[in-house]
């Protein structure tokens, strides 16, 4: 069985969550917050990895996911998880006006529209004060209509590995789908595809938006966890970030980008406590990672398990 089966990566997730009632509460809040990370790298290995759209401004779903959800907790006093779900749907709803526009493009000029966006959503929040917070930001997030057993850091865990599994399941189900296939001949080869009476652009903008859709959940994820957002959320660093994840661990995998977010998560952690110079550690790391583990991490292990079976 491959470390891709999703009996497998739903196993993986099942004992992330019962870590979270047996480990220390630092470990567990960390454990938790990459995780929320592992969902937002997932969402953007369906662009990068199965329709070759690499953007560079993934961190607007995210941050627009982030808002929209914590809008709906402090002034609606929505049921966090109903927030979460609805931070998702209206993402997916702003993201086909803007994936209209990106996809008529591909390589580079796909990439800055992308980044664009999102830096014109950062634009917004900072100067809408009245609604965004501006430069401050939106605090004391609640974590409304929660039942108990969620409400606590044990509980919040395990409602992020449900989640996570969920959005799993949605993006496998995708990919594997008649739809999915569909997907990856255009990816392959857009001509053949054209000619055989699919339409590129109407196939890329449904990829879009679900990606956009699992960011906007990741985001809402977030704030929950948090209970702050601010417009850094919309940086472009948090798009080179996730993006840095997803080819670490393997694009076109979608196990390999969660275990990307992974690794790259717990490297910073662990080298920014031993090196005010972190950042060029992890810069090294990840330039080696490229050079002798072109498909990523999880290509590396899965490379090493088929030398062990020989």
């Amino acid at each position: 069985m491959k470390l891709t089966d999703p009996r497998w990566v739903l196993a993986g997730i099942a004992l992330a969550a019962a870590l979270g009632f047996v480990l220390p509460g630092h470990a567990t809040t960390l454990l938790t917050e990459a995780l929320i990370l592992a969902l937002f790298a997932l969402s953007l290995d369906l662009l990068v990895g199965h329709a070759r759209l690499t953007s560079f401004g993934h961190a607007g779903p995210w941050a627009f996911g982030a808002y929209t959800a914590a809008t709906l907790l402090l002034v609606w006093q929505v049921p966090l998880p109903l927030a979460v779900l609805l931070a998702g749907a209206l993402t997916a709803l702003v993201a086909i006006p803007v994936g209209w526009l990106c996809v008529r493009t591909g390589g580079v000029t796909f990439a800055m529209l992308s980044l664009a966006f999102a830096q014109l959503g950062y634009a917004v929040v900072f100067k809408w004060n009245a609604v965004t917070g501006g430069s401050d930001g939106l605090a004391g997030i609640p974590r409304a209509g929660l039942p108990e057993m969620f409400s606590g850091r044990e509980g919040y865990h395990l409602l992020v590995c449900l989640f996570l599994a969920s959005a799993y399941l949605v993006a496998h189900g995708f990919i594997r789908s008649p739809f999915g296939h569909v997907v990856a001949a255009v990816r392959e080869n857009e001509q053949r595809a054209e000619a055989l009476g699919h339409d590129p652009r109407r196939i890329r903008l449904v990829v879009f938006v679900l990606s956009y859709a699992l960011a906007g959940v990741a985001g809402a994820l977030y704030a929950g966890f948090a209970r702050y957002v601010s417009p850094e959320l919309f940086f472009w660093t948090v798009s080179g970030h996730v993006l840095v994840m997803v080819v670490l661990g393997g694009a076109g995998t979608l196990v390999g980008p969660m275990l990307g977010a992974l690794a790259l998560f717990y490297a910073e952690h662990e080298l920014s406590g031993l090196t005010q110079s972190w950042g060029l550690a992890l810069g090294i790391l990840f330039v080696l990672v490229v050079i002798f583990a072109p498909a990523g991490l999880m290509g590396w292990v899965q490379a090493a398990l088929r030398g062990r079976a020989r």
